[in-house]
């Protein structure tokens, strides 16, 4: 069964991590298309400004301040969505943070503290947002990256949190839409690199401030291909040509992947001192931006 999506104007759309970066980027383009929305971080007064915003533009949305590790903050974000709107459409599971380091310099509780939020928070929107979509037929999107196929090295726990997404993704989805032939469309999003804040949110083990390597894609481009979706019953989507790229040279070449791959050690951060080595892996960061803000000549943009 092919799961019927409705137009984006006509949906109730939960996103967790909607504060910055592709979370924020896809509420705006959503709430400019006509979908009311339920907007989900841990950043309350930086979310509280963006309903606002959305709001005074004649749009619909609601803030819910909520850790995604914490199954209970959860469960709220789905009720305040049935008590105000009465439905949820399509959950957006896009939540993340990072660590930049060895893998075997980065202590257990960062890396079981990435995993709560990264892995157990798509788990946990899941498995809350399911129900839900079933009654009513809708689109569950969880947020992947191209290392939940490829690696890049200083990143290695962020990739492996990514990896666990896509084999939880796959499984669901044959669960959800092969054998209960459910009325839910069960999508992964694989990005390459993106011009957002997430390395500055990143805790930092480095000596350097870090850095995604280039090529970076624009934030919009896959709030697009979300919103699509949303809409179009997908299995993944692959956003830019260097996912699409390096997914293909980790499956197919891995043994020239990993030489690849490894050229990016080099390329992960700026000449410059840590800004914030501490990041946002246990606080709220309240940045509100969509894009990065890049070295310390860009740092006041």
């Amino acid at each position: 069964m092919t799961a019927s999506l409705k137009p984006i104007n006509q949906q109730v759309i939960v996103i967790t991590g909607a504060s910055s970066g592709i979370g924020l980027a896809t509420a705006l383009e959503a709430a400019g298309r006509g979908a009311k929305l339920v907007l989900a971080a841990r950043s309350g007064q930086t979310l509280e400004k963006v309903v606002a915003d959305i709001t005074s533009a004649g749009g619909e949305a609601v803030a819910v301040t909520a850790d995604v590790s914490s199954y209970a903050d959860l469960e709220r974000v789905a009720q305040v969505a049935i008590e105000r709107f009465g439905r949820i459409d399509t959950w957006i599971n896009n939540a993340a943070v990072g660590i930049y380091g060895r893998l075997d310099e980065i202590s257990e509780a960062d890396s079981r503290r990435l995993f709560d939020i990264n892995f157990w928070g798509v788990v946990n929107g899941s498995r809350i947002a399911l129900p839900l979509l079933r009654a009513t037929g809708g689109a569950l999107i969880n947020l992947g990256s191209e290392v939940s196929e490829a690696v890049v090295p200083l990143q290695g726990m962020y990739a492996a949190s990514k990896h666990a997404i896509k084999g939880f993704t796959d499984a669901l989805r044959v669960e959800v839409e092969e054998v209960d032939h459910a009325n839910v469309s069960v999508t992964l999003i694989q990005p390459t690199a993106v011009n957002t804040p997430w390395p500055q949110h990143a805790k930092n083990y480095l000596p350097h401030e870090p850095k995604l390597p280039s090529p970076q894609i624009d934030p919009g481009q896959v709030a697009e291909a979300i919103l699509s979706a949303a809409t179009s019953p997908t299995r993944y989507v692959k956003v830019g040509a260097m996912a699409k790229l390096n997914t293909m040279v980790a499956k197919f070449m891995p043994g020239m992947g990993d030489k690849m791959f490894a050229k990016q050690a080099d390329r992960q951060h700026y000449d410059e001192p840590p800004r914030d080595p501490d990041g946002t892996l246990y606080r709220a960061g309240e940045s509100g931006r969509t894009h990065g803000s890049g070295g310390a000549e860009h740092a006041a943009e």
